[in-house]
C-alpha cells in the first residue's frame, strides 16, 4: 500500500487543478509551500468540502453527500465508509495537532500527521511514515504564515517546497462538511479512550447531518458537534468475543456522557469557553452499532436527540 501522504497528494493535485470550479484560492508562499484556501478568504463549496474530506482520510475513505433521515434533519448529511478505518480516520483524519504560530491557530489534521509521528496515539496504532511529500488540513479562521509552513515542513522532516496545506475556517461551506464527515472518526476515538484494541476493528460507515453555514466560527463549532453528538451515527465491523463489546458498548456514544442533552453551544458557555473542561467522552457520535464479523451478531448503542440537533440549527424536524 502506499503512504497516506502518496495517496493524498494526488487529490490535493486535483484540487488544485480545480479551484476555479471548486471556487478556491491557491498560494504559493515564497518558501515553496503550497497552500489551497478552501474556506478561510476563498468561498468554496460542498463539493470541496466533500473532496477535502477524503484528503483528511488521506484518499482511504469515500465521503458522499446523502439525504438525512426525516425525524433528525429534513437536509442533507454527510456519509462516510472505508475499510482502512484506523489508517484513515486515527493517523490522518483525527486532528491531533495544535499548529500554532505568531497571531496563528489551527488544528491540524490529514496525513501530515503520519509523517511528524508526534503525538503519543502513533505508538499504539502505528502508521508513521518518512515521505518525500506531505498533505495537511488546518482548521483555522486566518491563512498561515511563512514561518508556519516552515516548522509544519521541518517537523515533517521534509523541505517547505514538499509540502501542501489545505485550509478552511468553521464557518465555511468546506469547513463545515469536512468536520461533519468525522462521525466515524469521533467512534474509533472514542473506543481508544476506553482502551479498546483498534486493532480488531477492520472496517466503518458513519453519517451525519449536514447543518447550514454558521454565521461565525464559535456557532459553526456548536453546529458541527451537534451534528454528530444527537444525531450522528456509525457502524464499525469488528473481530473477537462478543462479551467485549456487550461491556463497552454503553459507554461508546455521547449519551454516556454528563454533559450529554444540550446544545453544545450551551454546554461550551457552561464552562466559560474552555474547551478542555468539557467530558472528553462527550465527543462521539449519537448511535453506535458493533458488528462482530467472527459471530454475526450485532449490537446497538445510543439514542439519537432530534430535538437537540432542532434547538441547535434553528430549523423544524419531520418526526
Amino acid at each position: 500500500m502506499l503512504s497516506l501522504n502518496e495517496l493524498a497528494v494526488g487529490l490535493c493535485d486535483g484540487m488544485a487543478a480545480d479551484a476555479g470550479r471548486l471556487q478556491l484560492a491557491v498560494h504559493n508562499y515564497t518558501c515553496g509551500t503550497r497552500m489551497i484556501d478552501c474556506g478561510v478568504e476563498a468561498v468554496g463549496c460542498d463539493e470541496a468540502g466533500r473532496r477535502l474530506a477524503e484528503i483528511c482520510l488521506a484518499g482511504l475513505g469515500r465521503v458522499s453527500l446523502v439525504t438525512s433521515k426525516p425525524s433528525i434533519w429534513l437536509g442533507p448529511a454527510v456519509e462516510v465508509a472505508t475499510d482502512h478505518p484506523v489508517a484513515a480516520c486515527m493517523a490522518s483524519q483525527y486532528a491531533g495537532w495544535e499548529v500554532k504560530g505568531e497571531n496563528f491557530f489551527g488544528m491540524g489534521s490529514g496525513p501530515m500527521r503520519a509523517a511528524a509521528g508526534r503525538e503519543p496515539l502513533f505508538d499504539d496504532i502505528g502508521h508513521r511514515e518518512t515521505v518525500d511529500r506531505c498533505v495537511g488540513v488546518l482548521e483555522t479562521a486566518t491563512l498561515p504564515t511563512e514561518s508556519v509552513c516552515s516548522n509544519l515542513a521541518e517537523q515533517c522532516r521534509i523541505a517547505p517546497d514538499r509540502l501542501s496545506l489545505l485550509v478552511a475556517r468553521t464557518a465555511s461551506s468546506a469547513g463545515t462538511l469536512q468536520i461533519v464527515a468525522r462521525s466515524m472518526e469521533t467512534a474509533l476515538h472514542k473506543l481508544r479512550e476506553l482502551q479498546f484494541d483498534l486493532a480488531r476493528v477492520e472496517r466503518g460507515w458513519g453519517v451525519a447531518p449536514l447543518p447550514p453555514v454558521a454565521r461565525d466560527d464559535l456557532a459553526a463549532i456548536g453546529w458541527t458537534n451537534d451534528a454528530i453528538l444527537y444525531g450522528g451515527e456509525a457502524t464499525l465491523w469488528v473481530r473477537g468475543d462478543d462479551a467485549s463489546l456487550e461491556e463497552i458498548g454503553p459507554r461508546v456514544p455521547s449519551s454516556a456522557s454528563p454533559d450529554y442533552g444540550r446544545p453544545f453551544a450551551d454546554i461550551f458557555a457552561r464552562y466559560q469557553g474552555d474547551f478542555y473542561r468539557i467530558d472528553p467522552l462527550l465527543f462521539s457520535p449519537a448511535m453506535i452499532t458493533l458488528v462482530n464479523l467472527d459471530t454475526g451478531r450485532e449490537f446497538q448503542f445510543g439514542r439519537f436527540a432530534p430535538e437537540v440537533v432542532a434547538r441547535s440549527f434553528g430549523q423544524r424536524t419531520a418526526g
